[in-house]
């Protein structure tokens, strides 16, 4: 990546020399063409850079950067280092970290979720002050009046700029006699019933986590075709978000050991707290993580698993392709991996791949639960 600083050599994570999609884009460049004009001192913040490119380009700034994503964290501690930049040059945060007391200069990448920017922006208005300069980026696909809205009502004043390469930055105009306000998250409401173990159990819900105001279709279709996973298993919830899957697993068997997995911060937060609002006997433990990396191999009875299949605004089947074969690594021979996805994405051909067979437990005509036996 061509910076005003000079060039960047930047990958996502984990680095895959297949892997086609660049580790910024013309959002990224934008706003460091526009921070040339910038004077940047003070407590520099990063909010929502996604693979590291910005806090990599502005490391001699010492920014601070705060990620919803585990994946993100760690391309940024990598993508530092292959441009021989100390990880100390770049304090790194998760959203669920306290934020800083005071921020001289606010950048955002707008992120995909809008509850997740309305969160962090009120979770950072308080170190704002009226010299702050604040300046969002992202493409106009994803850059909304109601994105803008936000940045006026939490921040101040706010303009956008002129397109370029299909990417625009957003200036807000910190207003100190604002109203603040506490963030409304987490969220918490009452299960439905008729889907098993957890009928009208509460969940908790963080900002940015999948269908956080609602259970969502796919994982409600999940719930009424759970296998019987009674006796004392060893039992992943991957990619867990609020952790409504695992959390029926440990109601219907107190005796089964559950490990929630996420890589968003604030997904395992969501399923820690559904887990504990729900007083659940057993044993269970949550980890943010690269899937199921540091899970010993063999160790697995039953793996759990709603794959995402979009990274960012970029549709890929590479996420779940990663998760099926972590799975099968980690599961012990006659352990199963249960997959829940849409019809269309085809998992079963990547499961007979990677497994050597695929069977249909379940469908409707969204929904598909599959059942992969590892050998």
């Amino acid at each position: 990546m061509t910076t005003p600083w000079g060039e960047l050599t930047l990958a996502r994570f984990p680095d895959d020399p297949r892997d086609r999609l660049r580790a910024w884009d013309a959002s990224d460049e934008y706003l460091l063409r526009h921070l040339r004009e910038v004077p940047l001192s003070g407590t520099v913040v990063v909010l929502g850079d996604r693979w590291g490119a910005l806090v990599t380009a502005l490391a001699a700034h010492g920014p601070t950067q705060i990620t919803d994503s585990y994946l993100s964290q760690e391309a940024t501690r990598a993508n530092l280092a292959r441009n021989g930049v100390e990880t100390g040059a770049v304090r790194l945060l998760t959203t669920q970290d306290p934020p800083p007391g005071r921020i001289d200069v606010l950048l955002v990448r707008v992120p995909k979720s809008l509850a997740l920017l309305e969160d962090q922006l009120l979770r950072l208005a308080p170190g704002v002050h009226e010299d702050t300069v604040v300046v969002g980026t992202g493409m106009v696909k994803e850059i909304h009046t109601s994105t803008l809205k936000l940045f006026e009502r939490i921040i101040g004043p706010t303009r956008t700029s002129l397109a370029e390469k299909k990417a625009r930055l957003i200036f807000s105009t910190p207003d100190p006699s604002g109203e603040t306000a506490a963030t409304p998250w987490p969220y918490s409401y009452a299960l439905p019933e008729g889907i098993g173990p957890v009928s009208g159990r509460t969940v908790v819900n963080h900002a940015g986590v999948f269908c956080a105001d609602r259970l969502d279709i796919g994982t409600r279709f999940f719930l009424g075709h759970l296998p019987d996973s009674r006796g004392g298993r060893r039992v992943v919830d991957l990619g867990c978000g609020n952790g409504v899957v695992g959390t029926a697993v440990a109601l219907a068997n107190p005796e089964a050991e559950v490990l929630f997995v996420d890589e968003s911060f604030q997904a395992v937060a969501s399923a820690e707290a559904t887990y504990k609002a729900n007083d659940v006997p057993g044993h269970a433990e949550f980890r943010v993580g690269d899937g199921l990396s540091g899970v010993p191999d063999g160790s697995v009875d039953l793996v759990l698993n709603n794959p995402p299949f979009h990274s960012h605004q970029a549709t890929t089947d590479a996420t779940a392709r990663r998760m099926f074969a972590d799975a099968r690594r980690a599961l012990r021979p006659g352990g199963e991996l249960w997959v829940v996805g849409n019809r269309h994405l085809g998992y079963h051909v990547t499961l007979r791949r990677l497994f050597g067979n695929s069977e249909l437990v379940a469908g409707d005509p969204k929904f598909v639960v599959l059942r992969a036996v590892r050998k």
